[in-house]
């Protein structure tokens, strides 16, 4: 098939690579000429502007945008659309909030314009072990492109979830339930790292892999980290989050859905971003004032 691609980051480029490797003709735009070029290199149209992009597509045509959630997608898209015809595809594979999705495909009908949403998941990893597509929109729409989702996904590894903003809505809850696993194993191996045994916790996560009722692709990546890195000496404990573990928290907020394990997983990344935090100042001077316990005093200037 032929695809327009919009977005050769980390994700995009591999995206762009497997799509070539699987023999598709794809026609790829980046700001950057020097992305552009890798992926020709590789066998891709490198297109210098959008313009370029949609004069090289024959109608009806496909572009998968793959570009930063917000602003950027959102200008990506209405510069797209300006220039698309009727009957073309728009695809968005960031991490969008399904309401935007919801918004978005109002307004492109009118135009004559077909808009999907796809939750895309597997990372850098997923050039080498494809990347699992969670698909929305109209199903007519995904039968016409699925020989690109077959393509970009291991076996049984896309489907077709619903209309539009289910495909982004399944994604955000999926990446919900990530943070809650990554939190529950962050917290099991310090338990693990602060025993009284001397225990090798990369042999612990082999092994708890092995038939365990624990064993994920998640814990695979914990034992090649503490392999590389024991102690992990070499890494800070400041946890960023992409946004969609807010947006689940926001859902279940909407839905009356009690998400406890999710919340305070993205709690506990915010945590991670404190140091001498004042809530944890105001612990200590009320411990004091009631109790008269002791309190470490701050250096000069609050040090």
């Amino acid at each position: 098939m032929d695809l327009g691609f919009v977005g050769l980051g980390r994700m995009g480029a591999s995206m762009v690579e497997r799509l070539l490797g699987g023999g598709h003709r794809v026609v790829a735009f980046d700001l950057s000429a020097e992305a552009r070029r890798a992926v020709a290199a590789k066998g891709a149209i490198d297109a210098a502007s959008l313009d370029e992009l949609v004069r090289a597509l024959t109608p009806p045509r496909a572009v998968w945008i793959m570009v930063p959630a917000g602003r950027p997608t959102e200008e990506t898209i209405r510069e797209l659309a300006g220039r698309l015809g009727r009957g073309d595809v728009l695809v968005d594979g960031g991490n969008t909030h399904y309401k935007d999705d919801l918004r978005r495909a109002a307004e492109l009908t009118p135009q004559g314009l077909h808009y999907v949403d796809a939750g895309t998941s597997g990372g850098v990893w997923g050039l080498k072990n494809g990347y699992c597509l969670m698909v929305g929109g109209e199903r007519a729409i995904f039968d016409r492109l699925e020989p690109i989702f077959r393509t970009l996904a291991p076996p049984d590894g896309y489907a077709y979830v619903g209309g539009h903003g289910a495909g982004h809505y399944v994604k955000m809850i999926h990446n919900g339930v990530e943070y809650g696993l990554m939190q529950a194993y962050a917290e099991g191996f310090e338990l693990l790292h602060a025993s009284e045994f001397r225990l090798d916790l990369t042999a612990i996560a082999h092994l708890w892999n092995q038939g365990s009722v624990v064993r994920s692709w998640l814990l695979e990546l914990a034992e090649m980290a503490l392999k590389a890195d024991p102690n992990l000496s070499a890494v800070q404990g400041y946890v960023e989050d992409s946004g969609e573990g807010r947006w689940t928290v926001e859902a279940a907020l909407e839905k009356d859905v009690p998400a406890p394990a999710i919340a305070l997983s993205l709690f506990a990344r915010f945590r991670s971003r404190q140091s001498n935090a004042f809530a944890d100042k105001m612990l200590a001077a009320l411990r004091h004032a009631f109790g008269g316990h002791a309190v470490k005093r701050s250096g000069p200037a609050g040090r």
